[in-house]
């Protein structure tokens, strides 16, 4: 079993070559669109912006379940991620399909509020129907070492969604080290997440490869002692299809096969699905549809 209170080391170098095999892999034709169905299947498409509307929410529920209606035998993307006060609309929207919707909450992006105000924020995305939260720690605590503080408000969180599945955000470019980013994974693990997610995507860097191998290996060290599976998602930069592919052997090989679904992988992405869909298309009609031809939104 980990222990957060424990030091932990990390082998940069070796997380840095073992990252540049994943990168060198060859993927054949069949394998590559298999792949990239599966990536896509794995989104969240966001929208989490100042300017949100209701219409621009309903425009992306939309975009959700019709991405590509001509090409053959494509999936949905996995769920839609919004503000808690657009939770109504998007499930009013999605009603008819898989899709399911998640929410930003506990003072997203930041966490700098009261756990008073963050279980409110959780409690009305719940209320309104989110079948998944995203939280974003509290990483000034974690950084002046009140682990136990955020491990506290992590479980206070879980306890307030319910049914509703944890996404615990570390929001790691703002931890500086790979050491952080291990114990920060311990810490929201141990205190109950579903999932753990690397950025909001609201800094830089977002996610990143090494990040993210890090966190996959936490999960591996949490099976291996307990069993117990714990989904990861990496958030915010991973735009490009080649670049999906190239987390999917990282998770493929990091995880196994029990990981390489929607129900334990996810893309944090507003950008991916048009680059994977524009690459099936050019898999299957032989030509690039043009990039007008999916909207941005």
């Amino acid at each position: 079993m980990m222990h957060f209170s424990q030091l932990v080391s990390i082998d940069q170098l070796g997380i840095e070559e073992r990252i540049a095999r994943f990168n060198t892999r060859s993927i054949k034709k069949a394998s590559k669109v298999q792949g990239l169905k599966l990536a896509l299947s794995m989104i969240d498409l966001t929208t989490l912006e100042g300017k949100d509307t209701q219409g621009k929410v309903k425009q992306l529920c939309y975009k959700a379940q019709h991405i590509a209606d001509d090409l053959n035998n494509l999936p949905t993307v996995a769920a839609i991620c919004v503000y808690p006060n657009h939770v109504k609309t998007a499930k009013k929207s999605l009603m008819n399909s898989t899709i399911k919707v998640a929410s930003v909450a506990t003072a997203f992006p930041s966490g700098n509020s009261s756990l008073k105000i963050k279980l409110a924020d959780t409690r009305m995305a719940v209320d309104h129907g989110a079948d998944e939260v995203d939280m974003v720690i509290s990483r000034g605590q974690f950084l002046e070492g009140n682990y136990r503080y955020v491990s506290d408000e992590i479980s206070a969180i879980k306890e307030a969604c319910g049914n509703a599945r944890l996404k615990v955000i570390l929001e790691t470019g703002e931890l500086s080290t790979l050491e952080n980013v291990r114990k920060a994974s311990e810490i929201a693990i141990l205190a109950g997440a579903d999932f753990i997610k690397t950025s909001t995507g609201k800094i830089s860097p977002a996610a990143t490869m090494p990040v993210t191998y890090v966190m996959l290996q936490t999960i591996r060290d949490y099976y291996d002692a307990t069993g117990k599976m714990v989904g990861m998602k990496p958030a915010g930069g991973i735009s490009t299809a080649k670049s999906a592919l190239q987390y999917l052997v990282m998770l493929y090989e990091t995880l196994g096969d029990a990981w390489m679904t929607n129900e334990w992988f996810r893309f944090g992405a507003s950008s991916l699905a048009n680059d994977i869909v524009m690459q099936l298309a050019k898999e299957e009609k032989g030509v690039y549809y043009s990039a007008d031809y999916i909207s941005k939104d």
